[in-house]
């Protein structure tokens, strides 16, 4: 399945209460896009209902309050619709450790298991765009010129920030000579060493 295009994925951020489900974190929203061939055919967002307060912290950092998560639907119940969004796509995250973690904390609640693998378009960054100053998502849509809308920290314009990041960096292969990578290759650009990277992109052009 890693086969399939790399242009055909769904890109998904979270907000959480914190760094670890393993240490009671839930979701607090989600927002994701779903690509195929490199055009955006849907998206999905949503406030969650996480059943405790979020701290002063987290209620800054991102603009949710507990006010507005107070009337959001469970997350169990938000969840549960956007696994039948995600269907069995694989998965596109900016740092995808993190929010794998969350996706499968709150879906091992509900008892569904999902077909798709990750690729973290963090670390495929580091790889493919080695002269950016950090590989923090907001720093790379500055550093690449990609048109946003100034807003981070909000689930939906992350996973769209981080959708165009994922098709840049596509064009940019294109450009290399390595046309219509496959999600697997994406993920083994992610695994190789910086030094091995141009080696790999020569002989996926041969």
């Amino acid at each position: 399945m890693p086969s399939s295009p790399a242009n055909s994925v769904i890109v998904l951020d979270f907000e959480t209460t914190g760094l670890s489900p393993n240490m009671g974190d839930r979701a607090i929203e989600i927002g994701a896009v779903k690509l195929i061939d490199g055009e955006v055919v849907e998206t999905f967002q949503q406030l969650m209902n996480p059943g405790c307060r979020v701290s002063s912290f987290i209620e800054s950092y991102t603009g949710i309050t507990n006010n507005m998560l107070r009337t959001a639907p469970s997350c169990e119940e938000v969840m549960a619709q956007f696994a039948e969004f995600m269907g069995n796509a694989h998965l596109v995250a900016h740092n995808a450790s993190f929010d794998k973690r969350f996706l499968d904390a709150e879906l091992e609640r509900l008892n569904i298991r999902y077909a798709g693998q990750f690729a973290c378009s963090m670390l495929i960054a580091r790889r493919l765009i080695q002269d950016a100053p950090t590989h923090k998502l907001g720093d790379l849509v500055r550093y690449k010129r990609i048109d946003n809308d100034g807003v981070f920290h909000r689930a939906l314009a992350d996973a769209e920030m981080t959708a165009k990041l994922w098709l840049v960096m596509l064009e940019e292969l294109e450009q290399k000579g390595v046309s219509n990578p496959s999600f697997g290759f994406m993920q083994t650009v992610s695994k190789t060493s910086k030094g091995a990277v141009g080696g790999l992109l020569a002989r996926a052009r041969v």
